[in-house]
C-alpha cells in the first residue's frame, strides 16, 4: 500500500524543521520570564555532533538562577555539582550557602543517546534573579564523536549572530507590578 501524499506531507515538514534556525542550536522552549519567577527550563537539542549521537547533555546554571533542580530523564543518569555561592540566600528559613553549578544528563546505555536526526529536551527548574537582564546558560553536549560547547556569550548586548556556538539565552523581563485592590 502506498501513501505517496502523506509521504509528501512528511518531507515537506521535515525539511521544514530542519531549515528551521531555532533547532541549529541548543535553544531554550520558553525564551522569556519575568523576574524573581520560577522558571521551568526546557532545554531543546535539536542535532548531534558532525551527525554522530548525542551522550550527554551538561548546563552550567548562571549566577542568579537559584536552587536548580534537574527532571530525571528515562534511560539518562542525572548529576548536579555544588558550588559555594559569592551571595548567600534564604530558602523556606534556611540560610543556603552553596548550589548547583552544574547539572548533566547522561545516556546510561548506547542505546539511550539522542540519534543526530531526532531532537530532544532536557529540564530543570530554578527561580530566577529579583532583576532584569540577560542570563546565560553554557551547555557542554558531548557526542559519540566529539563535542559542541555552547558557550559562546556576545561582548555586549544580546545578538548571538556570528557566534559559533551561542550560550542559551534566557530574557529575565520585569516582574509585573503588584496590583493593590481596596
Amino acid at each position: 500500500m502506498h501513501f505517496p501524499f502523506a509521504t509528501k506531507i512528511i518531507a515537506a515538514c521535515a525539511i521544514l524543521v530542519g531549515a528551521n534556525p531555532a533547532f541549529s542550536h541548543i535553544v531554550l522552549e520558553t525564551r522569556s520570564a519575568p523576574a524573581g519567577s520560577s522558571y521551568k527550563a526546557v532545554f531543546l537539542v535539536g542535532h548531534g555532533c558532525q551527525g554522530s549521537a548525542t551522550t550527554g547533555v551538561s548546563v552550567q546554571i548562571p549566577t542568579g538562577f537559584l536552587g536548580a533542580k534537574p527532571y530525571p530523564k528515562a534511560g539518562w543518569t542525572v548529576t548536579t555539582q555544588l558550588g559555594q555561592l559569592a551571595k548567600p540566600y534564604d530558602s523556606h528559613g534556611k540560610r543556603i550557602t552553596e548550589d548547583v553549578t552544574v547539572v548533566s544528563w547522561k545516556a546510561a546505555t548506547k542505546e539511550a543517546a539522542l540519534p543526530d536526526a531526532f531532537f530532544d529536551e532536557f529540564v530543570l527548574r530554578g527561580k530566577l534573579p529579583e532583576s532584569a537582564g540577560p542570563l546565560w546558560f553554557k551547555v557542554l553536549q558531548t557526542c559519540d564523536s566529539g563535542s559542541n560547547n555552547w558557550s559562546d556569550v556576545p561582548a555586549s548586548g544580546t545578538a548571538t549572530q556570528g557566534l559559533t556556538f551561542p550560550a542559551v539565552l534566557l530574557d529575565v523581563k520585569p516582574a509585573a507590578p503588584v496590583q493593590h485592590h481596596h
